[in-house]
This record gives structure tokens, sequence and C-alpha cells, in this order.
């Protein structure tokens, strides 16, 4: 039965639900403990072996923190790893990756008007440049480059430049970003479960064995933990990109990924200053200000494809299929009639300049490739159109509904 689409959708949701909460745990600790480092202070009379301390307060208590260079001379019982909240966000990631971008491939991954790809072609490429990335960055930070923090940044930085454009050469607009935040949250992890870990790992062993811990499994760990608190912020906003066209529905999409790394690196670099000296740089808010205008400015290009272009493109078989489907031509009317003045490459409805999360409804093939989308959010539920724009009458949803379910009876 159709409705299989509705339990589906459920199965994204709460992944996306899973995902959100981890990466709030993940990032949530992983500035807590910047900050802390950043902010521990020398204190007469500390324990032999620790750097710093600081106190804090907080839910009606105090909390007096020390940290250990390399590690106490004992080590207690009771040691919290921070591991799972990583862990469990790229897993639930790749997952959400896997239901939207591979399950839905044909409308959200690939993009026919950039590079004549198979659904399993853009399938490899999604989940081996992941891979590939990891591998790249991981050489890079075992070579001569980790004396020369600057340099490595630097050449991480023109990575991500490269993948955005990369990806933005082939997969739409919306799954090229997201990808590019897959690739940098997959170095992120690969962080903490290839080096961060197995280090701390080292240190506890030794130490419970009565060897001293060599400090520079300590040195590693922070240079790869300062790596994901740079890249942490501009994951966020490549994880959200998808629900605003204004970053990914342009060709410049790539550059404004590009520019996101940069706020990432001022904005981190304001507050990580603010906390080792307390007082941040203030040019750092100048510099995310002009970015982000920047920004702005290049996301009023225009989509490349016009609607004629649109219009003579051939129908893929999956569009075929639908368009072929019985009830597709007052399916095609009813969206025509309640949907497409909005969702158009020049949108006419006041106040609305570029179609909503990017999804065009006004040509044969625009309807067919999004029939999914066009039964959950205007068939099956109220969701579309607004209600406060057009009151579509419930017959007109279940031509909707009939059309789509017609169309997968025939499957």
């Amino acid at each position: 039965m159709y409705d299989m689409a509705i339990l589906w959708d459920w199965i994204a949701f709460s992944v996306r639900w899973l995902h959100v909460i981890t990466a709030m745990a993940w990032i949530g600790a992983s500035f807590f403990f910047i900050a802390l480092d950043l902010g521990l202070k020398k204190a007469p009379n500390m324990p032999a072996g620790v750097n710093g301390e600081e106190w804090q307060v907080h839910g009606g208590g105090f909390y007096h923190i020390q940290k250990y260079l390399v590690a106490p001379e004992n080590m207690p019982e009771h040691l919290i790893w921070h591991k799972w909240q990583s862990y469990i966000t790229w897993v639930s990631g790749a997952a959400l990756l896997m239901i939207v971008y591979w399950v839905g491939g044909e409308l959200f991954l690939l993009d026919p008007t950039k590079a004549d790809l198979s659904l399993w072609q853009g399938i490899l490429i999604s989940g081996g440049s992941l891979t590939i990335g990891w591998l790249i960055y991981d050489f890079l930070c075992k070579s001569k480059l980790s004396e020369q923090p600057t340099t490595l940044m630097l050449l991480l930085f023109v990575m991500l430049v490269v993948m955005a454009w990369g990806y933005n050469e082939i997969f739409t607009g919306r799954a090229a970003l997201l990808h590019l935040g897959a690739f940098t949250a997959s170095i992120m992890t690969g962080n903490v479960f290839f080096q961060i870990m197995p280090n701390q790992r080292i240190v506890v062993a030794d130490l419970k064995a009565g060897r001293k811990p060599d400090p520079k499994y300590g040195k590693i760990a922070k240079v790869r933990s300062t790596h994901n608190n740079y890249l942490t912020l501009p994951v966020v906003f490549l994880m959200l990109s998808n629900h605003y066209p204004l970053a990914f529905g342009t060709e410049y999409a790539w550059i404004i990924a590009s520019l996101i790394f940069l706020t990432g690196v001022t904005i981190r670099h304001y507050f990580n200053t603010m906390h080792a000296t307390g007082s941040g740089p203030h040019w750092t808010w100048a510099v995310t200000v002009l970015l982000m205008i920047a920004i702005a400015w290049l996301s009023s290009a225009r989509p490349t494809e016009t609607i004629e272009q649109a219009e003579a493109r051939a129908l893929t078989p999956y569009e075929q299929h639908y368009v072929a489907a019985a009830g597709f031509d007052d399916a095609y009317n009813t969206v025509l009639g309640n949907c497409s003045m909005c969702h158009a490459r020049e949108p006419f409805w006041d106040g609305i300049r570029w179609a909503p999360k990017g999804v065009y409804l006004e040509t044969k093939a625009d309807v067919a490739q999004h029939a999914d989308q066009i039964y959950l959010h205007a068939g099956v539920s109220h969701a579309m159109p607004p209600p406060n724009a057009i009151q579509m009458d419930e017959s007109a949803r279940e031509v909707l509904v009939a059309w789509v379910r017609n169309a997968r009876a025939s499957d």
C-alpha cells in the first residue's frame, strides 16, 4: 500500500530527530571543553601534573575543575569518555543521508542538467567521497605539515573549497551543500574515532601499567580537537542549508559554502580568544558581517534553468512513469492552480522571490518529479498550500492522492 510513504517519512523524521539531539550533545561538549581548556588558570599549591584549574558555577552549585596535561599519577575508577555523542551523530547522519539522498536519489541527489549519471553512480560518488576526504585529511595531518598548523588549516580549507565545487558540478544544489557538510563531519568524527580516542586509550593504558605516558599523544588529540572546533559552525550551517533555497538554489552555492567556512573561523577565533584572554578581537565581527553580506549578494543569482529550458528537457524514466499514470492531467491542473504561483522559477506571489525550498512545480516534469512530496504535503496532509494563502478543498487533495496511488499501483 502506498501509505508506506507515510511510514517512511516518519522513519526519516525519527532519524533526523536523533541526529539533531546527538549533534547538540556533541557540539555542546566540544564548545564546553574548548572554552574550559582556554580558560584554565595557574594557581598556587596545585597538585603535581596539573596544568591549570577553573571554578565554575551552575545549577546551584560550584565546580572546581583541574586539568592534568598528561595524566594524574593514579587513574580514577570512574572515568567518563566523551565519544558516543560524536559516533551516534555520524551514524544517524549517515543513515539520514541514505534515506533522503540514496533512496530518494532521483529527486534529491541527481541533477540531470549538470551530469548524466545513473542513480548507482551518484550513490557511489556520494559514499566514496566521504571516505576519500578522511584519508586525504588524515595523511596531511600525519605529514610534516603537522608542525605547521596554519599551513595545514589553509590546505584543509582549499580541500573543502575543491569539494564544494566538485559536489556542485554533480549533485543538486541541496545535495551538494549537504554532502559538503557530511564530508566535513566525517573528518570530525574520524578525528575522534581514529585519533583522539585511541591516543587517550594509550595514555590510560600506560598509566595503569605504571609507565609514564608520552605527552605527544595529548598534543595530537589537541590539534584534532581544535580542527573540530573550527569546523563545527560551518557544518551546522550546511546541515540546515537544505531548508533555505537562498543557500543552495544558485550556481554560486559552492562559493557561499566556502565563505561560510571562513565565518566559522572568524567567529570561533573571537570566542576562543575571549575564553583565553577575557577579551576577543572585535575585528572578527566586522569580517563576519562582510562575509555574510557577500553571501547574501551571491544568493540573489537566479536559477540557471529557465522555464523554456525546463519544458524542453526530456523526461527521465521516473518522471515518465508518473506522467503516464491515470489521473495525472487532473493532478497537474490542480498543482498549477494551487501551488505554482509560489513554486515557480520566477514566483509571482507577493513577497516571495524564490520558490520555497527550491521546489519548482510548473512543468509536467516538475510535478512528476515531486510526486512523493505533493502526496505527503498537499494530499494526505494539509501542510501545503498555506491556508492563509489558498483554501484548497478536499476534492482537490483527493485528486492528488488518487494520481500518486495509481502511479504506485502500476509499479
